[in-house]
């Protein structure tokens, strides 16, 4: 039954509070039986595998079994090789592991097995603007004449090319284009200024640079013209550039560049001196080692340069085929959306479902355009089966009281993602009340280290309130105490004991592997500490705290700030909040809770005994804050997560320019805010 089809008044709970762990949705038979993870459970056991009784005891053989796990996927989807393996993991050790050495193969050539005639690759939506199809064979023309023109321009393996690109089709253009011929590929979103761009790009040397004049959002064509060129002008390594007119076609377009449709079109149209093509480029694919980096992704650099994060063809087409099937559910036909730029993880996920055969929704916009709607429209009209998005846009949606379910035609969607920090049970059960009970809810949580999810949502188990389904298959999640040591019910550090194959191959500019083994195994010798904080539940699911390295441990109580989140910003007055917990030199603790105010509100000493209020009554009393502060608004990353370490390093009297990279903020007068504040705090003005 849909929200539409609830009685008023029961709609009215989609406003109440919820507890952890409220019984919010159940998986009918007939979704068990036609879920991809029930395929290929049942296929195990005519491979001399299982039978698994439950989805734990499947898990349980995936993480003591590595090998044998990862081996019954290369078979199931049927991967191709050029070469084979010679063995699936010869050496398990972290960091180091090594899988399917002797294979060779190509991510893009297995995005091009899922084509088909019946259904569109890609389903574009400029804001404000009609969807527009792109069949396969439109991307397959496009793909094989970029491909050849970077042929032409003598691309290849060790070669990287950096693309300054929104969410549009030429972003997915030239990343297959780029990993068909064995190149490395790095993406970053058009709102990074210059020196973010810089940032991520200097270290990355590429030979080619795709840049575009602009992109829209908020119902604005936002002008990027000087920034991308900016941006290419600074990168020396750079030998040839493709423009892509958008937004502004009307203007003179980038000096010593091709475009964008002269690129695909071939080499010939492309460069006046390379050989006569065909009419039509053949889209050919390069062989290469399964570890051979397919993409670079980053770090938040948020308190200095961007990591680079380099993931191999092997390790993210294995990853892409069991998590975006066996945890999302999508299979061929389907459409996928998740809400994201190019610079995100999620881009890279959306990317992944071509592989199985679904169409691939991609949104150059504002979430909110032309009002707190606007995905939720999107939805509606693209026939959306997933709808993925943030924790935060869901709680705005319910903020503002909607009921999607009952005031769009959502009967396409199927399932809603949510990642990108913690989803309260406010939010689970607001989906529930106000989109449609029998929708699946899939609250994820992983990261760019490692472009998927380590906890995710499982189609045959039931949906807890504030819960994550389920740990994932291959990935060895535990829970530990101080002491190093897995419990069950308690919150502890997130760590996996095995290796995955999408964990990173390496970091770019990092030779010797020391700041990879800083990054992820300093705590741990032979460990992934992942720096999260998770509880893992009796019954097998995740509850995720927030970030480990910023959390709130007040008279020696631990909590995670998404705690304090989620209970304060059930107030009405309250639109975001930030909360950090400051170690003081006299051995005292600090913990001020910075909120942002809705219009009209005001932080007077009502409002501040309603907060201390709930803090005690719903958590404890120890994390009442000491201080409540109004600020203008709360700073992120351009990924959307809350900068509390930054500000931690500010209120304890860092350098700024040590403390914040200023480049992956959103917004950069925010950090001045608190800068100021701090400077005060600090020198008692």
């Amino acid at each position: 039954m849909s929200a539409a089809d609830q009685p008023a008044a029961d709609q009215s709970a989609a406003n109440q509070p919820a507890a952890f762990g409220e019984l919010l949705w159940t998986p009918t038979e007939a979704l068990r039986l036609r879920s991809p993870l029930q395929r290929y459970l049942d296929w195990l056991p005519k491979q001399g595998v299982g039978p698994f009784p439950a989805y734990a005891d499947a898990w349980q053989w995936s993480v003591e079994h590595p090998a044998e796990f990862w081996e019954t996927l290369w078979r199931y989807f049927d991967v191709k090789a050029a070469t084979p393996y010679t063995a699936v993991l010869p050496d398990a050790h972290m960091p180091g592991a090594q899988w399917f050495p002797g294979a060779t193969l190509n991510f893009a050539e297995h995005v091009f097995r899922a084509a088909s005639d019946d259904r569109p690759a890609l389903l574009f939506i400029e804001e404000g603007a009609e969807p527009v199809e792109v069949s396969w064979a439109e991307l397959r023309r496009q793909v094989a004449g970029l491909a050849a023109t970077f042929r032409a321009w003598g691309v290849g393996p060790g070669d990287t090319v950096a693309a300054f690109l929104p969410n549009t089709p030429h972003a997915i253009v030239a990343q297959l284009a780029t990993a068909s011929v064995g190149a490395v590929w790095s993406g970053c979103g058009p709102d990074f200024g210059a020196q973010g761009v810089l940032d991520r790009f200097a270290q990355i040397e590429p030979k080619v640079f795709v840049g575009v004049d602009g992109y829209r959002y908020g119902g604005k064509r936002i002008d990027r013209r000087a920034e991308c060129m900016d941006a290419r002008d600074a990168l020396p390594s750079v030998e040839h550039t493709v423009w892509v007119d958008y937004q502004f076609p009307e203007g003179p377009g980038c000096a010593e560049s091709i475009r964008w449709d002269e690129a695909v079109a071939g080499p010939s149209a492309a460069s006046a001196q390379a050989p006569e093509p065909e009419l039509e480029p053949e889209l050919e694919f390069e062989p290469v080692a399964f570890d051979h980096p397919l993409w670079i992704l980053y770090s938040s650099g948020t308190t200095g340069l961007p990591k680079g994060i380099v993931q191999g063809h092997g390790g993210i087409l294995l990853e892409h085929y069991k998590a975006i099937a066996f945890h999302m559910g999508v299979e061929e036909g389907d459409r996928f959306f998740w809400y994201s730029s190019t610079s995100w993880m999620m881009w890279n996920i959306v990317l992944g479902s071509l592989l199985h055969g679904a169409t691939a929704v991609l949104y150059d916009g504002s979430p909110a355009f032309p009002d707190i709607t606007g995905l939720w429209r999107l939805a509606e009209k693209t026939r959306t089966t997933m709808l993925g998005t943030s924790a935060g846009y869901l709680m705005a949606s319910q903020k503002a009281d909607l009921y999607p379910g009952r005031d769009l035609d959502l009967s396409a969607l199927r399932a809603i993602g949510s990642t990108g920090s913690p989803l309260p049970p406010t939010g689970f059960r607001w989906v529930y009340d106000a989109v449609g009970s029998d929708i699946w809810l899939n609250s994820l949580s992983g990261g760019t280290d490692v472009c998927t999810a380590f906890v995710a949502g499982n189609p045959l188990l039931p949906v807890y309130s504030g819960e994550i389904q389920c740990r994932a298959l291959g990935c060895a999640v535990e829970s530990w105490d101080t002491e190093g040591k897995p419990h069950i019910g308690e919150v502890g550090e997130l760590v996996l004991t095995a290796p995955t194959p999408s964990m990173p191959v390496k970091f770019w500019n990092d030779p010797d592997g020391h700041k990879y083994h800083d990054a992820y195994f300093d705590v741990y010798p032979g460990v992934w500490r992942h720096g999260d904080w998770c509880t893992v539940t009796e019954r097998g699911g995740v509850v995720i705290h927030g970030r480990s390295d910023s959390t709130l441990n007040k008279q020696g109580v631990r909590m995670g700030s998404a705690d304090i989140y989620e209970v304060v910003e059930k107030l009405p007055e309250i639109r975001e909040s930030l909360v950090i917990g400051v170690e003081l030199p006299d051995g005292g603790y600090w913990m001020p809770l910075f909120v942002h105010l809705a219009p009209d509100a005001v932080l007077d000493d009502a409002l501040k005994a309603r907060v201390a209020a709930a803090i005690r009554a719903e958590l404890t009393p120890r994390h009442v804050p000491d201080e409540l502060i109004e600020i203008p608004g709360v700073p992120h990353t351009r990924t959307g997560k809350r900068l509390e370490i930054p500000v931690k390093r500010l209120l304890t009297g860092a350098d700024p320019a040590k403390a914040v990279n200023l480049g992956t903020v959103d917004d950069p007068a925010l950090i001045d805010w608190f800068i100021e504040y701090s400077s005060k705090r600090n020198t008692g003005d």
